[in-house]
């Protein structure tokens, strides 16, 4: 058989994991034009990211099991074929039925893609070169994230949001046929047993568990369906555990975490995923909603960020192959509390620019640890348990981004009460000096503006108020930040402890191709 291209299998492998990430970052932006369009309302569109995100965590946790089942070639296949169809039901949907349908159908390939991607590089790359390979990919899952609010703010500002759908139909059907002509089976098929029960656990208890955390940043901690559900969600995840653990063959093998270095790589890649994405949606919100900045310029922010994490993925992976993921994550999460710290001081006159440079300051810092700790943590494991390892790498970090974003907008919520609270304890008519400011606020109004004594009093108190919303709002996302920091203060922590998994050693110059698995083992 002829040897696979390394290009070749990076180009198909890079190209499936760009769309399906860019995909999900794509819709944010046009989530109040979708509003419009269905004619529904803000609880009711949210579906079409909580759903995604549901689908996405319950399918991550038996992507072991259908990789050892059908081979990485026919599932890669098949995922973006599910992640194409369901894009064109998306893009044609003329309900909101319809496109929820397409969302979850989406989902259903992009939840296989990632763990489908990162068990190949595991099998094709050796573990002195995996740095490298990881870090090329990283280009995928780091610049999508960062250029899809920009490109999705300019498509939805001059064109029509089917276009977010539409534009990826090609991309989809361009990857399949490369894969049809270069991706090839790269390990042994086992044949393992179908674990339904496991599956019913795993699928409740993710599913609830993801669900009670979305819902919490909009319906509050204590709401009892949020309550029921982290319940719900809790009991069969322990049910689960329990089940593979007395299994001789698990569908997903909890015995990974007997590893240490992968177990430490797991908690500090989970800490990174809850300060990234819990700060990927705080800021968008302090710049839309507070500081009127266009979707457009929203995403343009970011861009510089998205630009210098693609240069330094890979150049952060071959660092990697040399010194090992510590010193890198260790910097990095240095980087990250400090300037997530820094992001706990922003006020109603902060620059763009200024938001701008510490933005890709952060984005740098996360550029040097997001792959390295992950590979150093997979390194460790035996290949057997390759396939095990990176899906539940994958589950610990997508709940652990849920988490974060519902805790972290849970926490902006609850303060920003708190703090307007605050300061209607001040403003009252108990005050002296408040009842003075806003009188003479009235006073210039009326002087200034013409307006009659009663009409300027009440458009003082008004403009009063909304300063106070807004300071409350700023003050409510900077405490929000500032838990962040500590959650990166942890990951720090954690990072103190990893260590090599493996020994470096030169790369041979000839080894230039990889020998794949004769397709009578492969399962072609």
């Amino acid at each position: 058989m002829a040897q696979i291209s390394m290009g070749k299998t990076l180009s198909v492998l890079m190209l499936g994991a760009f769309i399906s990430i860019l995909n999900q970052t794509l819709l944010n932006v046009a989530i109040p034009h979708l509003m419009t369009d269905f004619n529904v309302s803000a609880t009711t569109v949210q579906w079409l990211s909580t759903a995604y995100m549901l689908v996405n965590g319950v399918l991550i946790p038996i992507t072991a099991f259908l990789i050892e089942s059908f081979g990485t070639r026919m599932l890669f296949i098949c995922s973006m074929l599910l992640f194409g169809i369901g894009s064109i039901i998306c893009a044609v949907s003329p309900t909101f039925s319809i496109i929820l349908i397409g969302r979850i159908i989406q989902a259903s390939g992009a939840g296989i893609i990632m763990p489908v991607v990162m068990n190949v590089f595991l099998t094709v790359f050796p573990p002195e070169k995996r740095g490298a390979a990881m870090g090329t990919m990283g280009i995928a899952m780091m610049f999508a994230p960062a250029i899809g609010p920009t490109l999705s703010g300019w498509i939805v500002e001059h064109y029509t949001w089917r276009i977010l759908f539409i534009m990826v139909i090609p991309l989809t059907a361009l990857d399949i046929l490369l894969a049809f002509a270069w991706l090839r089976n790269v390990s042994k098929l086992s044949s393992p047993k179908f674990d339904t029960l496991g599956t019913v656990f795993s699928t409740i208890g993710f599913g609830a568990l993801l669900y009670g955390f979305s819902s919490a940043g909009s319906d509050g901690w204590s709401s009892p369906t949020v309550v029921l559900s982290l319940i719900i969600g809790g009991l069969f995840i322990l049910f689960f555990v329990l089940r593979e653990l007395g299994l001789e063959k698990p569908m997903l093998e909890f015995r990974v975490f007997k590893y240490d270095i992968f177990t430490i790589s797991t908690l500090v890649g989970a800490t990174v995923n809850m300060v990234m994405f819990g700060g990927m949606l705080l800021l968008p919100l302090y710049l839309q909603n507070i500081r009127s900045f266009t979707p457009l310029q929203s995403g343009l922010l970011l861009l510089p960020g998205a630009i210098l994490m693609g240069i330094m993925s890979p150049i952060s992976g071959r660092i990697f192959d040399r010194i090992g993921a510590r010193p890198l994550a260790i910097i990095g999460l240095l980087i990250t509390a400090v300037t997530t710290y820094e992001f706990s001081k922003l006020t109603s006159e902060t620059t763009y620019g200024s938001i701008m440079t510490l933005y890709t300051i952060r984005s740098f810092g996360m550029s040097l640890l997001m792959m390295s700790v992950q590979t150093e943590g997979l390194n460790q494991l035996p290949r057997h348990l390759g396939s095990h390892g990176t899906a539940m790498s994958n589950t610990v970090r997508q709940i652990a981004g849920s988490i974060g974003t519902a805790l972290l907008v849970t926490i902006m919520t609850t303060r920003s009460t708190v703090h307007m609270g605050n300061f209607s304890n001040t403003l009252t008519t108990n005050n002296p000096s408040a009842v003075q400011n806003v009188n003479e606020l009235g006073q210039v109004l009326s002087t200034m503006g013409g307006l009659p004594p009663e009409t300027a009093q009440a458009t003082a108190i008004q403009t009063v108020y909304s300063l106070a919303l807004r300071d409350s709002s700023i003050g409510g996302i900077n405490d929000a930040f500032i838990v962040a920091t500590w959650i990166a203060i942890g990951g720090l922590f954690f990072s103190l402890f990893l260590r090599r998994s493996v020994k470096w050693r030169p790369p041979k110059a000839a080894e230039k191709q990889v020998q794949p698995v004769p397709a009578q083992n492969a399962g072609e």
